[in-house]
């Protein structure tokens, strides 16, 4: 609102001439932002001219994926070259991957687990390698993928596998565990934590393997596992 854009410009210092091309150009981004479904907008470096004008020299702007189907033309503007060949592949098998700078890959169900699981592995030491969210209702071949994902970053010397079954299915999960396992010839250590829906089942799959997975009980166990396994944090 007007009186908002005004304290904000205030708040600044701006005042005159200065403070009207602020309040113009908030106002203005407001409405992009908006319009657009933009998740972020960001302006880095804002200036103030020598004669008071207020200028946005460089931004980054990032949209909100749910609301792609208003935007027809989000297609049009977006330059391959600047995403990750592997995030990009990602998202085509429907995963959601960041990669990151640790040694530990993630394997996980649900965002908000996600960002917990690599909460839990820095708190005991860890360093995640990247960010993993394969979603509620992903199959064995998807699991197979996300494991190739992650094997593809020479940094990964282990990985957890955190799953919380509610949608997905622990014995599902399991299994697509093991065949991926088995097909990508896994030589690093492997620690899986699995809960909720057939979880018995799914333990005894991979108890009853002959590869070397490491079963956890819970996320603090699983993590201090991995970075045991490891030989400690980066």
């Amino acid at each position: 609102m007007g009186f908002q854009n005004r304290d904000l410009g205030l708040a600044l210092g701006l005042s005159g001439k200065a403070l009207k091309s602020f309040m113009k150009m908030l106002t203005k981004m407001y409405t992009m932002f908006v319009a657009n479904d933009c998740a972020m907008v960001e302006i880095n470096p804002l200036v103030k001219t020598g004669d008071d004008e207020i200028v946005a020299l460089d931004s980054k702007v990032s949209f909100d994926e749910n609301a792609e189907f208003r935007h027809k033309d989000w297609n049009e503007m977006r330059d391959l070259s600047e995403e990750e060949e592997v995030e990009i592949r990602a998202k085509e098998s429907g995963l959601s991957y960041v990669k990151l700078d640790g040694n530990i890959g993630c394997l996980v169900n649900g965002a908000g687990l996600a960002m917990a699981t690599m909460d839990v592995i820095k708190l005991y030491g860890g360093e995640p390698a990247n960010f993993l969210d394969v979603g509620g209702g992903a199959n064995e071949e998807q699991v197979k993928t996300a494991f190739s994902i992650i094997l593809e970053d020479p940094n990964v010397k282990g990985i957890l596998v955190n799953i919380f079954g509610g949608i997905m299915r622990c014995d599902i999960i399991a299994r697509g565990v093991i065949a991926a396992t088995e097909a990508l010839s896994l030589e690093v250590p492997l620690v899986v934590r699995l809960a909720g829906t057939n979880v018995d089942e799914g333990k005894a799959i991979l108890a009853e393997s002959t590869l070397n997975i490491h079963p956890a009980d819970d996320l603090a166990e699983g993590a201090q596992k991995i970075v045991a396994l490891i030989g400690g944090g980066v």
